[in-house]
């Protein structure tokens, strides 16, 4: 039927996963539509994308679709299996539907037979084909932002904001363009999520390009491998984390009472372009040692008489 189409498509109405209500947006999934997308654009064919209005609530949503404005229907990536792709033959009868990029599980379900060509990835008796997102156009690179918070610190009794910085903090980096790792500190032998050794976690730290921090060790820890961080300290009139950066001489800091778009917004382009050499400078200045620490004090009080000299 499709190849009959000599004129081509007047209207190509793009689906996927990412277009239904309750289905799911992976990356994956995106590439491969603008994979899709490109090739089309490039035939100097019309479309229009269907997004989830839980993944994207601003633009076209199948409630907003008038199938008769479309001729074709491509659905893009992912299993062709369920309720949900079998309701799209039956709003869409009178479109030519296609499937590209995708898995067949049951060739012979409705899912799968209610196209009219599926141009598979894999399924059975086929031989498989690169997915459509390695083909994808090349997207920009994104600041790796490590995130470590913690909602303790009981000891802090009523001065604690924890509650209020992190949700601050969050809502702040949901609106940032990154890619945002969920990071902590404790180290466990026996849960895989976490690491076991000091030298794991710096590992992952050293990777990224920025930390953003609550915790003492998050703001040290990142400095010791030479990644800024952007502290903030969660306890009213500032605690244990604002002493560490100003011991460290570390300028990136935010109080408690401070937590605001604008104050983060200043500290996260600073870290991102003069803090990455104001990180390495303190790096540097761990590893030689140029401040005594309490160690260094340890000894020299150890050395006095019983310790009380």
């Amino acid at each position: 039927m499709y190849g009959r189409e000599r004129s081509g498509p007047r209207r190509v109405l793009l689906t996927g996963w990412f277009s239904f209500r309750d289905g799911e947006a992976t990356a994956g999934d995106v590439l491969a539509l603008r994979r899709v997308e490109e090739v089309l654009r490039g035939a100097g064919m019309a479309y229009d994308v269907v997004w989830s209005p839980g993944f994207r609530p601003g633009d076209l949503h199948f409630d907003d679709v008038r199938p008769g404005d479309y001729s074709h229907l491509v659905f893009v990536c992912g299993p062709l299996h369920g309720p949900q792709v079998e309701e799209l033959h039956r709003r869409f009868a009178h479109c030519v539907r296609i499937a590209v990029g995708t898995s067949v599980i049951d060739p012979h379900g409705e899912a799968a037979r209610g196209f009219h060509r599926v141009l598979a990835r894999d399924g059975p008796g086929s031989e498989p084909s690169e997915d459509l997102a390695a083909r994808a156009p090349a997207v920009p690179a994104r600041p790796v932002v490590g995130v470590i918070l913690t909602d303790g610190q009981h000891e802090y009794g009523p001065r604690r904001r924890h509650e209020q910085v992190s949700e601050r903090v969050t809502r702040w980096l949901a609106g940032k363009d990154c890619a945002r790792l969920e990071l902590e500190t404790r180290l466990d032998t026996r849960d895989w999520h976490l690491s076991a050794t000091p030298a794991q976690v710096e590992s992952v730290l050293a990777r990224l390009d920025l930390v953003v921090t609550d915790r003492l060790h998050g703001l040290v820890l990142g400095l010791r491998v030479g990644t800024p961080v952007l502290a903030v300290d969660p306890v009213a009139g500032g605690a244990k984390v604002t002493a560490q950066a100003r011991a460290c001489g570390w300028p990136a800091l935010v109080g408690a009472e401070q937590v605001d778009a604008r104050r983060l917004d200043r500290w996260w382009d600073w870290c991102l372009t003069s803090g990455r050499v104001a990180a390495r400078q303190m790096r540097d200045a761990f590893r030689e040692g140029r401040v005594p620490d309490g160690a260094d004090r340890l000894v020299q009080v150890l050395a006095t008489r019983a310790g009380t000299g």
